[in-house]
């Protein structure tokens, strides 16, 4: 699991603007912004991870060989530091440094996320806990929170890992703030004996998420379908998420595994809206 980029900064104008017919504009309105919050959440907390497994396979804490990212992000602006070095000595905290700005493969993050690893990545029972700094920000949005993943694999060839997420804060451009937990198992199908991570894929398997408004309305999002995600693609191309607020009751549909930014929304009601991600 070294490269996880779903759910890139949502536009979900589009479904708002269509749904606003209807005669809960109130509701919609605010589930609408949950949406986007949640896309906004995701995105960071799957761009964390990438961080984390990038940090691992460039400083031999993937697994007990030496990988390569030809695409890594700290050969260009971010610092990194650790404070136990020797290879195969656990536990091992990296602080990733961003400066006032790191700009890499369109996203922008400034502040500082630290990164503990309790064993090798890819070891069974392993943990890698990515905490933020109070200075966080991706893309102009301040991430707050801590995000664990704890290895669960028991077949070697399909690594799998348990997230969890507590604590979680999002403050958006206009500083509205959301709070949201939850968790995801997540396993990696493809790339697994290389030392690269261009050629990986990830599958979503089960879990929810839940956003919450400072109003205290919620945006619970469930996983229904396998969610496919390749390191390759800066979209998930595939897979199912069912919507349940105070007016989202449907299923949002990411298409048949092509690489783009387009899917579907399908409300209890049957009617169908496109919508660009």
């Amino acid at each position: 699991m070294k490269n996880l980029k779903t759910y890139v900064f949502g536009s979900f104008l589009a479904l708002s603007t269509m749904l606003v017919s209807c005669n809960k504009d109130e509701d919609i309105a605010v589930d609408t912004e949950l949406l986007a919050a949640n896309a906004q959440i995701d995105f960071g907390n799957e761009v964390d991870f990438n961080a984390g497994v990038d940090v691992a396979n460039e400083n031999s804490s993937y697994s007990d060989r030496n990988g390569t990212d030809f695409q890594s992000i700290y050969a260009t602006c971010a610092d990194v530091s650790v404070d136990n070095p020797n290879i195969g000595e656990f536990p091992k905290t990296f602080t990733v440094d961003f400066g006032t700005g790191c700009l890499h493969n369109g996203i922008l993050r400034s502040g500082i996320i630290t990164i503990t690893f309790s064993n090798y990545f890819i070891e069974y029972g392993s943990t890698m806990t990515i905490t933020r700094s109070n200075n966080y920000y991706v893309n102009n949005r301040k991430l707050e929170g801590t995000v664990v993943y704890e290895n669960t694999t028991t077949n070697t060839a399909i690594p799998r890992w348990n997230r969890t997420v507590t604590n979680g804060k999002l403050t958006t451009l206009t500083g509205v703030e959301y709070t949201f937990y939850g968790s995801r198992t997540v396993q990696q199908t493809e790339g697994v004996g290389t030392l690269t991570l261009g050629d990986n894929t990830y599958e979503v398997l089960s879990g929810n998420h839940t956003v919450t408004k400072p109003n205290g309305s919620t945006l619970t999002v469930t996983v229904v379908e396998t969610l496919i995600k390749k390191y390759s693609c800066n979209y998930i191309s595939q897979g199912q998420l069912n919507l349940q607020g105070s007016y989202l009751d449907g299923i949002l549909d990411y298409g048949d595994n092509t690489c783009d930014n387009q899917a579907t929304y399908t409300h209890s009601d049957g009617n169908v809206y496109n919508v660009s991600l």
